[in-house]
């Protein structure tokens, strides 16, 4: 009994190690870089570099718009294939788990071949359209996530029922989706919302190669030409990341647990 008692503390003490020990070396040597003392100079510095908040923000917008994009493209789709087309529900799950196995730079070496400055839509032309073919590229990037978030919400509530009450009270398909059912997986996109938000903060490929000025090409800049910036942006970047997943918990507690 003893034994099955320490073997499981055990790994969470070794899983705590691994996880604990190298983000507080890295968050120390961070703080080096006042010779013979310990200062936030470096966050000072990178919090301070314009192009920290310029990259910051443009990929903060582009989180947003990816949200949007991607809870107005899945919602809809799910919500169908939940009331009209069941069976057809392991293939789309198939589909939505395919940037999973296929690399970012594949994916997005193929939006290069087909909507190049010389092909019939030529995306990467100009600076807005590109930026839309990279509101795009994460709508696919996130889509195994938000997908996942959305149908899980959708488990939980009775969709048939809910769409004949909607309808028996005349309501039209648009109403129904706004007002009945969005409400409804509210809590599900905002799980999705917060992982996709995570995942375009710190994306490098996509954003490198269509030549955007994302946050995810100025920290690799940053860790090519400094030291002690890059361990500064690491800890930012963990921070974000880590605010995420607590807002995740946090609304996935949904309102009656909230109240308790």
């Amino acid at each position: 009994m003893k034994q099955s008692r320490i073997g499981p503390w055990l790994a969470i003490a070794i899983g705590t190690v691994y996880f604990v020990v190298p983000l507080i070396a890295t968050f120390e040597f961070s703080l080096r870089l006042r010779r013979g003392e310990y200062s936030f100079e470096a966050y000072e510095i990178v919090l301070g570099d314009p192009r920290f908040q310029e990259s910051f923000l443009y990929s903060t917008v582009q989180a947003i718009a990816t949200i949007i994009v991607g809870a107005l493209l899945i919602v809809p789709t799910a919500y169908f294939i939940r009331l009209r087309l069941p069976k057809l529900r392991p293939i789309v799950e198939f589909i939505t788990l395919l940037p999973l196995v296929i690399p970012a730079i594949v994916i997005v070496f193929g939006y290069l071949r087909l909507y190049n400055s010389s092909s019939w839509i030529p995306l990467t032309a100009t600076t807005r359209t590109s930026d839309l073919l990279l509101t795009f590229s994460y709508v696919v990037l996130a889509l195994p996530y938000m997908y996942r978030a959305v149908d899980t919400g959708l488990r939980a509530i009775d969709v048939r029922t809910l769409t004949e009450a909607a309808e028996n009270l005349g309501a039209s398909w648009i109403t129904i989706m706004f007002r009945v059912i969005f409400p409804n997986v509210k809590v599900a996109i905002l799980s999705g919302a917060f992982l996709t938000f995570a995942i375009v903060i710190g994306e490098f490929t996509m954003a490198s190669l269509l030549d955007r000025p994302a946050f995810g090409p100025y920290l690799q800049l940053i860790g090519a030409n400094r030291a002690y910036e890059p361990s500064a942006l690491a800890i930012i970047a963990f921070i974000v990341t880590w605010a995420c997943m607590g807002l995740i918990n946090l609304f996935g507690r949904g309102p009656q647990t909230a109240k308790r």
